[in-house]
């Protein structure tokens, strides 16, 4: 393995980040409101939840992918991206506030 990224190794991070961060968007549709045993009953219902968890099995397979080629240590700031992402995503989404702190 080179100490330098390829151009189809960055992609392929961007794109784990991105999915990582766009996953969060059909679990948390997907969560519901209301008490915990009403919302896991739901889940069996709900086609969001289903997607999520498909997407998550899909990128642990992408991640392990990535890492057979991939550095840990050079790839591991592109996960970061992600919770990075992830509180955009939900401002666009869902319009939660976006704002630094509590």
């Amino acid at each position: 393995m080179s100490d330098r990224l390829s151009l189809s190794q960055v992609a392929a991070l961007m794109a784990y980040a991105a999915t990582t961060a766009g996953g969060k968007t059909p679990a948390l549709r997907g969560a519901g409101d209301g008490p915990l045993a009403e919302r896991i009953a739901g889940f069996l219902l709900n086609g969001y939840f289903f997607v999520a968890l498909i997407l998550y099995a899909a990128l642990t397979v992408l991640w392990v992918w990535i890492l057979s080629f991939t550095q840990l240590w050079r790839a591991y700031p592109f996960l970061a991206l992600a919770f990075a992402l992830t509180p955009v995503l939900g401002c666009l989404v869902f319009a939660e506030p976006l704002r630094y702190g509590s």
